[in-house]
C-alpha cells in the first residue's frame, strides 16, 4: 500500500513539477516586462490612459517598443541617432561606466559569431576535485594575466541551480580547465534539472520509447 502511495505521488510530481517550474520562470519574465512601463509617469500608463487593467498590456507594450526601436536603429539615420545618444551618455559620470559596460556585454552576447557563452567547460569549484559546469564568457587580457604568470587565462560564469541565471565569475588559466563537447542548450538543462537530464538523453518521448 505504501509502494502504491509513493508511486502515484511520484507520478504527480513529475506531471506537475515542470509545469510549476515552466509557470515560475514564466512569471519571472512577465513582471520584469510590466515593470517597464513603471518608468513613464502614473498619469501615462496605460492603466491611467484607459481607466481600467489590462492583463499583460506591460509585455505587449515592451515588445512592440522594444521592435520598433530595433526597426530604427536598424536604418543609417537610427544608427546615427543611437551614435548621438551614446556620444552623450559617454560624458556623464558615472552613467557612463554603467551604461557602456551594460553596452559592451549585450553586444558581446547578442551579436551572431560571438564568443561569449558559446563553450561549455569543466572546472574544479568550490575545491580541488569537485567539478562544476561553467560557460566561457571571454579571454582575460594580458594586464591581468601578468600577475597569475599562469600562461593564458579565461573568463568563465558558474551558474546556480536550478537558476542560472545567477552565479559567479571565475578566471583561471586554460590548462586548468576542460572544454566539453557540450552546446549550451544542453548544459543549461543539465543545470536546471539539478544534474537529472544529462546530455544525450534526448526528450522523454524518445526516452519512453527506447
Amino acid at each position: 500500500m505504501i509502494a502504491y502511495l509513493r508511486t502515484c505521488f511520484i507520478s504527480g510530481l513529475l506531471v506537475w513539477l515542470p509545469i510549476w517550474v515552466t509557470l515560475l520562470v514564466i512569471k519571472f519574465l512577465v513582471d520584469l516586462l510590466s515593470r517597464s512601463l513603471l518608468l513613464l509617469p502614473p498619469h501615462y500608463q496605460p492603466d491611467a490612459l484607459l481607466g481600467f487593467h489590462v492583463p499583460g498590456i506591460g509585455v505587449l507594450v515592451t515588445l512592440v517598443v522594444i521592435f520598433l526601436t530595433g526597426v530604427v536603429a536598424a536604418n543609417f539615420i537610427g544608427r546615427r541617432l543611437v551614435d548621438f545618444g551614446d556620444a552623450i551618455v559617454g560624458r556623464i559620470p558615472v552613467v557612463r561606466s554603467i551604461y557602456t559596460g551594460v553596452k559592451q556585454v549585450t553586444h558581446t552576447l547578442f551579436t551572431p559569431g560571438g564568443q561569449s557563452f558559446r563553450k561549455v567547460l569543466l572546472v574544479q569549484y568550490p575545491c580541488e576535485g569537485v567539478w562544476s559546469i561553467a560557460f566561457q564568457t571571454g579571454e582575460v587580457v594580458k594586464e591581468m594575466e601578468g600577475p597569475v604568470n599562469q600562461g593564458p587565462m579565461v573568463s568563465y560564469f558558474i551558474p546556480t541551480t536550478p537558476n542560472p541565471t545567477s552565479g559567479f565569475l571565475m578566471m583561471a588559466p586554460k590548462s586548468k580547465v576542460i572544454e566539453l563537447d557540450m552546446s549550451v542548450d544542453q548544459a543549461l538543462k543539465f543545470v536546471i534539472s539539478l544534474g537529472v537530464v544529462q546530455p544525450g538523453m534526448g526528450t522523454l518521448a524518445n526516452n519512453k520509447k527506447k
